[in-house]
């Protein structure tokens, strides 16, 4: 898996150049047309998570590969990435159009008040592709036009114009979404359960052979939240439908499929990166959540 990608290493690899307003404290953002970085030789980018947030709004044909899925994207999307989730983008073939919009957790955190990733399209385990229909893309798009020519402008207050712009989208993005997935009960279970998820989720990507997962088992995670084991595996039940060992097996699986698919490293590593003792271990592990072998998802 390659190196967390940084706003630098975008600016340097895409156009050669930098910003100067790169690391201020409102924060950055920029826009960019799709079409200027895809051609005849249109190729996926690096897997890897990145250090800023981004919006594409694409028409085409492309594969998005995130965390242990694809989602195949064909005719027009919309999807969302995030700084927690490592993720590559496949174009199939040169016929892509669209643009995209990056900016940093500073830039959109003046406005919500919250950090980005709370919502529901930022969020691990969220949604972050909406497929949308010839009607969807003829309303997002002139959102899309209004912020590019905004920025474009000379305009004083053009970034809190365009913060207001962006907040438009996430509320637009939203609506697409069944009322019932969005809004939960603020209670002492979900406070819970989302203090385990965060715990769980830094703990990933793995990004080094050298990095381990320390947080493995129920009693690891409830001594760092300060419960019982048995109050964080209810609240986790109540909010989930899951025990803690389930959730832990589902991310251990789901990040094992990504260093197989998208690293050269050989099981031994893997295994050990993911808090195994034993390569057999993980092996053993692996075929009782997948019904398979390590081996036989490995692609480099």
């Amino acid at each position: 898996m390659s190196k967390t990608q940084t706003l630098e290493d975008f600016y340097q690899q895409k156009i050669h150049w930098m910003p100067e307003n790169l690391r201020q404290d409102i924060g950055h953002f920029n826009m960019f047309r799709l079409d200027d970085y895809v051609g005849p030789r249109a190729h996926s980018m690096p897997y890897s998570r990145k250090d800023f947030y981004k919006i594409t709004l694409v028409s085409g044909n492309s594969n998005y590969h995130f965390a242990d899925k694809t989602i195949a994207l064909r005719g027009h999307a919309l999807f969302f990435a995030n700084p927690l989730v490592p993720y590559t983008w496949e174009p199939l073939g040169d016929d892509q159009t669209g643009v995209f919009c990056i900016f940093t957790e500073a830039f959109l955190q003046r406005q919500l008040g919250a950090l980005p990733q709370d919502l529901p399209m930022f969020r691990p385990g969220g949604q972050p592709v909406y497929m949308l229909t010839d009607e969807q893309l003829a309303s997002l798009q002139p959102l899309f036009d209004k912020m590019l020519a905004e920025l474009n402008s000379d305009y004083t207050y053009k970034y809190d114009l365009l913060r207001t712009y962006v907040m438009e989208l996430l509320h637009s993005t939203l609506k697409l979404q069944p009322a019932t997935t969005l809004y939960h009960d603020s209670n002492a279970a979900t406070r819970i359960a989302s203090l385990f998820t965060e715990l769980l989720e830094r703990q990933f990507p793995i990004e080094s052979p050298g990095q381990r997962v320390r947080l493995r088992s129920a009693e690891s995670f409830a001594g760092q939240l300060a419960v019982h084991v048995n109050h964080l595996n209810r609240a986790l039940k109540e909010v989930t439908g899951k025990t803690t060992t389930q959730l832990i097996a589902s991310r251990l699986t789901q990040e094992a499929h990504a260093l197989l698919k998208h690293t050269p490293w050989n099981v031994a590593e893997i295994s050990y990166c993911l808090g195994f003792e034993e390569p057999a271990h993980f092996s053993n592990f692996f075929r009782k959540q997948t019904g398979v072998a390590p081996s036989t998802v490995r692609v480099v």
